[in-house]
């Protein structure tokens, strides 16, 4: 349990702002690749219902695990590799010229998540972390199979048909990513491991 609530605090960072870097990039795209955008983050934002917010689940996940919710709250406790990966996020998103690399990273995200989610329910249940610490992922592995064939075929497909040149800048937003979540495994199961 104490290794899911590092885990969840570590994650804070990002999961409790998830969509937002995210829809910088919509009005950055054209035709195909902003409409299946959209569909996703409409998703991520609950599709319109206020309770299902992404970022909302994720904050009652927390609390399911005796977290304070507060964005920010676990700040200061972050590692170094925990912020790249929400320093990435946004740099991607602040700039236009990053867009591919944005949505390198988007797509990333998405087309891991379902199994990686569907691996963290189960511990969420294997320890009893709570009804909405479970939700949040179960969420994931439903909702990221669609998104998954959503973001291969209309985001990255259709950003490639508009701007084939952006092509290179894909890959980079998805080898990066690739680095910067390998590199906060690496520190926090080494970290597990020493006992600390």
């Amino acid at each position: 349990m104490w290794q899911l609530r590092e885990y969840a605090a570590q994650r804070s960072l990002y999961r409790l702002k998830e969509a937002d870097p995210h829809a910088w990039v919509l009005p950055r795209l054209w035709g195909r690749a902003k409409s299946g955008m959209a569909a996703v983050e409409f998703d991520e934002y609950g599709g319109g219902r206020p309770e299902r917010v992404h970022a909302r689940l994720f904050a009652d996940l927390m609390t399911d695990l005796g977290l304070d919710a507060t964005y920010g709250r676990s700040l200061n406790a972050a590692t170094a590799e925990a912020l790249a990966t929400v320093n990435l996020i946004s740099l991607l998103g602040l700039h236009r010229a990053l867009r591919g690399a944005l949505v390198g990273h988007f797509a990333a995200v998405e087309i891991t998540s379902a199994p990686a989610s569907r691996r963290l329910a189960e511990a969420m249940r294997r320890t009893g972390a709570g009804s909405a610490a479970e939700h949040f992922y179960d969420e994931h592995v439903e909702a990221d199979a669609v998104h998954e064939q959503v973001v291969r075929h209309d985001v990255i497909g259709g950003l490639l048909a508009e701007e084939p040149h952006l092509a290179p800048d894909v890959t980079f937003g998805i080898d990066v990513t690739g680095h910067l979540e390998d590199r906060f495994a690496d520190r926090l199961l080494g970290a597990w491991r020493a006992g600390q």
